[in-house]
């Protein structure tokens, strides 16, 4: 590689983004872990049931693994920004109004998240001591640890991603400079005014 391109390539990187990079990395493979485990359950709790034999713990294990599916599966979807949003709103903006929707959408996602982490560690208070119905010998509080621990990894996820948005405004009001002073350029050396028509004789 260039060492040039290499240096410039670090020099416009957004903040983060070797962190943004490992996160999204970890949160694929445990995504991938749990949709891997939660089918290998579903299989084995479908036979032994046939079988006449059901799991006790089959129901309550799977509901929990479904739980913590959804919500690092969302992490994942935000580092990707995956979710549904409104692009069109957004892109017809200008550049400024266009920075200022993404802050207010940050400020919005991220307080809604950390009043999900707080409501969820209110629970884990309440849950304190209790263990799970079908796996006495797991802790209630680790199956509903999903709900604090996944509303703030929502919350890092999307702070690790605000830079690369803001930067993506950035880089389009750079390229629309670039774009009119190339076109004024152009104007000026083929000498050809503007308001030219091919009706003038």
């Amino acid at each position: 590689m260039d060492p040039a391109r290499g240096a410039e390539r670090a020099r416009v990187a957004p903040p983060g983004a070797a962190f943004a990079r490992y996160l999204e990395r970890f949160l694929e493979y445990f995504v991938l872990l749990l949709i891997t485990g939660l089918a290998v359950l579903v299989v084995v709790g479908v036979g032994f049931r046939k079988a006449g034999a059901a799991l006790v713990w089959y129901d309550e294990l799977a509901s929990i693994m479904l739980a913590w599916l959804t919500y690092y599966g969302a992490c994942l979807a935000a580092m990707k920004q995956a979710h549904i949003g409104f692009p069109k709103l957004v892109e017809g903006a200008s550049p400024k109004v266009r920075a200022s929707l993404i802050v207010v959408r940050e400020v919005l996602v991220v307080g809604f998240f950390l009043t999900v982490a707080w409501a969820g560690w209110q629970v884990q208070q309440v849950l304190s001591g209790t263990y799970l119905v079908s796996m006495p010998s797991i802790p209630t509080g680790l199956a509903h640890s999903v709900i604090p621990l996944g509303a703030l990894l929502f919350v890092v996820a999307e702070l690790s991603g605000m830079p690369r948005r803001l930067a993506a405004v950035d880089g389009g009001r750079a390229a629309g400079a670039t774009a009119d002073r190339t076109a004024t350029a152009s104007d000026e050396t083929s000498g050809i005014p503007p308001t030219a028509t091919g009706d003038d004789p």
